[in-house]
């Protein structure tokens, strides 16, 4: 299939004859190829778990790093950390932030999971 990217389409990120489409490529989302030679996610295999408060008006979060998974996974791991202590929290930037301090029973679950 030819490219779609033209002088009249570009900036284009929807076509109701082929979906969603690329913004850097211009292909459709099911051809394009730039998005799967995306590089490994960053992360030494190393987790760290630390406690944070800056800038949060002192409302302490739990802050989990260095897991190389893709943001899908990792979004979906937050979200069982999350169920499992019953708290808040978000993942942004490849860091899982969970409201309070959880160092003790996340550690212990991701130990648990195999991670170091």
């Amino acid at each position: 299939m030819k490219s779609i990217k033209n002088e009249k389409n570009v900036g284009r990120v929807y076509s109701t004859e082929w979906g969603k489409i690329c913004p850097a490529c211009g292909k459709p989302s099911s051809e394009c190829l730039c998005q799967k030679s995306k590089p490994a996610p960053a992360g030494d295999g190393i987790v760290r778990v630390r406690r944070e408060t800056q800038g949060r008006k002192g409302k302490g979060v739990t802050l989990i790093t260095g897991l190389p998974l893709e943001p899908e996974t990792l979004k979906t791991l937050g979200k069982i950390l999350k169920t499992q202590f019953g708290s808040g929290g978000t993942v942004k930037d490849g860091v899982i932030e969970i409201q309070g301090d959880h160092r003790g029973k996340s550690i212990a679950l991701l130990k648990k999971e195999g991670w170091t």
